[in-house]
């Protein structure tokens, strides 16, 4: 198999379990903190929401590498700069994939926002962009590393394995939701 196809399947398996952290965060929000009653947060017919796996993705490629080369002392000088970047990336995900949504579909999967003091056409908003931030931070300072140790402990085969599944999974779901759902 080519290198950079094996390279690629720790973060299959980081877009997976992200994206299956979306939807829990999403539906625990909506459960037990608004108290609005379940419903299914994704765009897709599975319990993942495809947007935390892809914004996992960018925070993983653009602010873990720096992360990464620094000493643990000097990391968290870098917590204020985390947050403002994981607040933007996130957010400016969230504005484009609306816009997208809206022009594939006729609509964006989430609640709007216009309800909110500070929001930009009911897209985004600042308060849920500020608990992106702070989500963001948490999981490149905590979860990430943690995920990382436990997926480089995974043999090699198994590991080909499950990214075969779930791009299989998430491929069939897709496909489901375009065009049969």
């Amino acid at each position: 198999m080519n290198n950079k196809l094996l390279a690629m399947r720790p973060y299959v398996l980081y877009f997976f379990f992200y994206a299956l952290f979306g939807w829990t965060y999403e539906v625990f929000l909506e459960v037990v903190i608004y108290k609005w009653g379940f419903s299914n947060r994704g765009f897709l017919f599975g319990p993942y929401t495809p947007i935390y796996g892809f914004g996992a993705l960018i925070f993983i490629l653009i602010l873990m590498p720096k992360l990464r080369r620094t000493s643990y002392p000097k990391k968290f000088l870098y917590i204020l700069p985390t947050f403002l970047a994981c607040m933007v990336i996130a957010t400016g995900l969230e504005l484009v994939t609306s816009y997208l949504m809206e022009w594939t579909t006729g609509s964006w999967p989430w609640q709007t926002y216009v309800d909110y003091d500070y929001h930009f056409q009911g897209r985004i908003a600042l308060s849920p962009s500020i608990r992106f931030g702070l989500g963001g931070t948490f999981f490149l300072y905590g979860l990430q590393p943690l995920f990382e140790a436990g997926v480089g402990k995974i043999k090699d085969q198994w590991l080909t394995k499950l990214s075969v599944v779930i791009i299989g999974l998430l491929s069939v779901d897709f496909l489901y939701t375009v065009f049969i759902r």
